[in-house]
């Protein structure tokens, strides 16, 4: 991995331990297709494919991801999502309806 990939690896790192439990919800595209985060797949990506080789197929993943959302909030969606032995719920409301 260059240098330039570490340090972007590295900061994905950093926001995943640091900033992403604090915010209180998780990436759209995980919740409603199952799988990795978008922070988790640009990792993956950058080990597999390096930085130049990350930029198109994370610009995809956040457009996919972004749909998600929309997708998410045109619903009354609500559960809880069991990773592993502590359930986490998430739920995303319409505005208005």
């Amino acid at each position: 991995m260059s240098p330039a990939a570490r340090a972007v690896d590295r900061a994905i790192a950093v926001y995943q331990h640091r900033v992403s439990p604090r915010k209180g919800w998780r990436c759209a595209h995980g919740v409603l297709h199952g799988g990795d985060g978008c922070s988790a797949a640009a990792r993956t990506l950058l080990a597999t494919r390096g930085l130049v080789g990350t930029a198109l197929p994370m610009a995809a993943r956040f457009l996919a991801c972004y749909q998600a959302a929309r997708m998410l909030t045109r619903t009354d969606v609500q559960g809880v999502c069991c990773c592993g032995p502590i359930p986490i719920p998430f739920g995303w409301r319409s505005p208005r309806t």
